[in-house]
């Protein structure tokens, strides 16, 4: 089967349009072109502000003009990650999808579901003339995977719904009404290169096969963190045979638990032997620490030749008991909402350029206090490895609203669809709901979407059934608005 045979039909054909056209985040100019030129197509009103935010507006259908405005909201740009070996360019090539049973994945990189499959129910909406609907506006976000600087940069006065339906979440049956503020630490080592001693031995090691994920969603999942593996093992040969550090690089974006991470390292010539049983009983620790959680890890260990320099022993030093030290993961739960991750943080990357090494983690919470405390406790401890640290601005968190009209609504028709009441829910991730907030105060706001999986790695998949399960809340959604 073909994805644009599944049902909906209309919903999967547009998705499919979207994973043809390249929407990298601060990359996305054709997928704005594709938008503008879909607008010009189905004869749509639509503005678009300085930052590339684009706004469509429909008419509402024949006897629902005094329906209230709905403004459905979802982000154009995508994460883009690939399979180590992967050959994929994600400026220019399209998306290739693949059917799995029930689920669709790509080959061999992130999908882009999230959150193309928001774009495509907001177009399928847009091109439809049999759907039942009050006065609509459509806004299509940029860079939200990577700041939410689209979300940042709207500007009053551009939306004028008082009823927003953010369509990025990730768990179909599930109603979102709040989400974590965020922020995030960069820092960086200086080192100075030094000539390196060509009678040591030199060894790539190798972290691989780890799940990754959203640093956000999936961050309670007790995950393997390649960064913060390979630290520990490094950690482990210095301090029992005077290893040499040449290069430390793990991890790309700051909202991806990291999968893969590598260090060519240098050790004496009678040590070769040492780091082998050491890297072995290492191994053993891994995969019993990760049985249950990420059991495809694996570590590799190979010779390479002697690089022409390493790092300086105090920079090395410092870097490795700083990465070992520095927290990763869950840091408390929320003592309001069960099973909610309160706040956390994510070792994200780390990289190795000449003469600097570029370390990118990032702080979450749904208590804005906490999360100005856990990225203070990651700048203290970089401080005092000697290293350089800056922190973003971050954004804040969307406070939950129970007493919402368009939760009431949204319950009611899951209610009357399937006869049984979808669960209501805060996340652990950055929505741009609250940054909306910020300009709109008024605004009445759900999030809601289908089953996705393993988004932010190449790991991400669809659960198709639940497409049509979401599509069928949206339609009915819009259908009974006016009933709040």
């Amino acid at each position: 089967m073909n994805i644009v045979d599944l049902e909906p039909r209309i919903v999967w054909r547009f998705f499919h349009e979207v994973t043809q056209v390249p929407r990298p985040s601060r990359k996305e100019e054709k997928i704005i072109a594709f938008l503008e030129n879909f607008a010009g197509k189905f004869h749509l009103e639509y503005k678009k502000d300085a930052v590339g935010n684009i706004l469509m507006l429909k008419p509402a259908t024949a006897g629902c003009e005094a329906y209230p405005t709905i403004i459905l909201q979802s982000h154009v740009d995508m994460v883009c990650e690939k399979n180590a070996g992967k050959s994929f360019d994600f400026e220019n090539d399209p998306i290739e999808t693949i059917i799995d049973g029930e689920w669709l994945k790509a080959n061999g990189t992130t999908l882009g579901a999230d959150n193309g499959i928001g774009v495509a129910a907001q177009l399928a909406v847009l091109a439809s003339d049999d759907i039942v609907h009050g006065p609509l506006e459509c806004l299509f976000t940029v860079d939200e995977e990577t700041g939410l600087t689209g979300a940042q940069a709207l500007q009053s006065g551009f939306l004028q719904g008082k009823i927003l339906l953010n369509l990025d979440s990730e768990d179909e049956g599930e109603i979102f009404i709040g989400c974590a503020g965020g922020m995030s630490t960069k820092i960086r080592f200086d080192y100075k290169a030094e000539q390196t001693d060509t009678s040591r031995n030199f060894f790539r090691i190798s972290v691989k096969g780890l799940k990754g994920g959203h640093s956000g969603g999936d961050i309670h999942l007790g995950l393997g963190n390649a960064n913060k593996i390979l630290a520990r093992f490094i950690l482990q040969t210095m301090n029992k045979m005077d290893t040499a550090l040449a290069s430390f690089n793990g991890g790309n974006l700051h909202n991806a638990i990291p999968r893969e991470a590598s260090a060519v390292i240098g050790t004496l010539s009678d040590k070769k032997e040492d780091v082998r049983v050491v890297l072995n009983h290492f191994i053993a620790q891994i995969e019993q620490e990760l049985k249950n959680t990420d059991k495809g890890v694996s570590i590799e260990m190979e010779s390479v030749p002697a690089p022409s320099s390493c790092i300086d022993r105090s920079a090395a030093t410092r870097l490795i008991h700083a990465l070992n030290a520095c927290p990763h993961g869950v840091i408390s739960m929320s003592s309001d909402i069960d099973g909610l991750v309160e706040t956390s943080t994510n070792l994200a990357s780390v990289k190795t350029d000449q003469g600097a090494i570029t370390i990118v983690t990032s702080q979450r919470s749904s208590v804005e206090s906490r999360k100005e405390d856990i990225a203070g406790q990651i700048r203290s401890l970089f401080t005092l490895a000697g290293a350089v640290v800056e922190q973003s601005e971050g954004y804040p968190g969307w406070t939950p609203n129970t007493n919402s009209p368009i939760l009431r609504a949204a319950i009611a028709s899951y209610l009357k669809l399937f006869g049984k009441e979808p669960k209501i829910k805060a996340i652990h991730a950055g929505l741009e709901c609250g940054l909306f907030l910020e300009k709109y105060p008024w605004l009445d706001m759900i999030s809601f979407g289908p089953t996705l999986r393993n988004v932010h790695s190449p790991d991400e998949k669809i659960l198709i059934p639940t497409v049509a399960l979401w599509w069928q809340h949206l339609l009915g959604l819009l259908k009974e608005c006016n009933n709040m």
